[in-house]
């Protein structure tokens, strides 16, 4: 095995900033083959990427997690993204029950360290069950969500997952979300025309006031301090982590010291 870090990735984000998500969905899919796939909540950017995936034909799994206390609108999105745009989804699950969980652990939500935890079972602990199927994640984080993701890079090292993880709508703004989404009648959380900037599971997740931040209305009655889950990496250490063991064949692959696999 050989280590990938954060700083030998350098190089390659800078000569990706002036790549399309289009682009770099590619890259991925010719350096990585069937060990990628991507990562979807089904809220806008994530409804976003999966379209992408589909206009490009790409044999690229969407992983979903459903923590057992979604939205009925957010499994309609899955559901219709599935059967609509033709992409694999696959739906991960805890390994408990909500109600299996209130009853042996109580209602952890009700603190910060107890809603911590419920994310880590019920969000975190689905996806980390994939750890090794993949050497990278697709996700659709995008700076323009501002918070910790205001300088997300567009591959970073998941140290979690022991994979790389590839943000190819980093550089999206929302005027241009917005533009992508009515040119091509994006299926969309209907969610996202209720008040909620962004989508979470009916327990925690509230919309929010035109004047508030975008994610405002996620644990809410937490206080601010607690605006995400943990399931993205850069969310908790703000983009700078460790390195990553992956196979040198790999990591050579990656940084175009064999083989050039330059977009």
């Amino acid at each position: 095995m050989a280590k990938l870090s954060q700083a030998d990735l350098t190089e390659l984000n800078r000569n990706f900033e002036e790549r399309t998500p289009e682009e770099l969905l590619r890259w991925a899919t010719e350096m990585f083959g069937t060990r990628v796939a991507a990562i979807s909540a089904m809220q806008m950017a994530g409804s976003v990427l999966c379209h992408i995936i589909s206009r490009q034909k790409l044999a690229l799994p969407v992983l979903f997690v459903d923590t057992g206390v979604n939205f009925q609108e957010t499994l309609d999105t899955r559901d219709r993204i599935a059967a609509e745009y033709g992409v694999e989804v696959r739906t991960l699950v805890p390994s408990m029950s909500m109600e299996e969980q209130t009853r042996e652990l109580g209602v952890l939500y009700l603190t910060p360290d107890g809603q911590e935890r419920c994310c880590h079972l019920r969000k975190t602990l689905p996806l980390a069950r994939t750890k090794g199927q993949f050497d990278c994640l697709v996700s659709s984080l995008r700076r323009a969500e501002g918070g910790k993701r205001d300088n997300v890079p567009i591959l970073s090292v998941d140290p979690p997952m022991n994979s790389l993880r590839l943000n190819p709508l980093a550089n999206l703004k929302d005027d241009e979300m917005d533009a992508y989404i009515a040119t091509h009648n994006v299926i969309i959380n209907p969610l996202h025309y209720q008040g909620y900037s962004t989508i979470g599971c009916n327990r925690c997740t509230t919309p929010v006031l035109p004047n508030e931040p975008k994610r405002a209305g996620r644990w809410r009655h937490l206080g601010p301090w607690a605006m995400y889950c943990g399931i993205n990496a850069t969310d908790v250490d703000g983009g700078i982590s460790p390195s990553i063991d992956l196979s040198q064949e790999v990591v050579d692959r990656i940084l175009g010291r064999s083989t050039d696999f330059t977009i």
